[in-house]
């Protein structure tokens, strides 16, 4: 007897028609367990990825601060000041937007670490088997 969600009422099965279930079972728990692992390392390339942009613009913006701060150096020795202030404002303002860029690579980078590892649920499974095979 079937019920409406597909299930099979197992109670009434003698051991070896249970025996024999084995194989497909153990099939379909492989085959997830791959499917975890391939959306996992997807996922988790894909939040590399991310990360790893905002690094190179944080890069980005840092190298092509240095010509601004050049510029102030040679304002402030010129001793006029609204230009050095102005060279400063603009190197300051870059060196904010460096942080702000590289804030976001490091939180995209700490995502990865928060995820659940696939291997983790082998290994899980792999310990929950042999605890049940020790209770006999």
């Amino acid at each position: 007897m079937t019920t409406p969600r597909g299930f099979r009422d197992r109670a009434d099965e003698s051991l070896f028609s249970l025996l024999g279930d084995i194989p497909e079972l153990v099939r379909n728990l492989v085959v997830a367990e791959i499917n975890a692992a391939k959306s996992w390392l997807s996922k988790t390339a894909k939040d590399a990825g991310i990360g790893a942009g905002w690094f190179v613009g944080a890069l980005f913006v840092l190298f092509w601060s240095l010509p601004v701060f050049f510029a102030f150096v040679i304002a402030g020795l010129s001793s006029w000041w609204p230009v050095w202030l102005s060279a400063l404002v603009v190197f300051g303002g870059m060196l904010v937007i460096v942080a702000i860029l590289a804030l976001f690579g490091i939180a995209r980078f700490k995502k990865l670490s928060k995820r659940q590892n696939p291997g983790s649920a082998v290994s899980e499974d792999i310990r929950i088997v042999k605890e049940a095979g020790s209770e006999r």
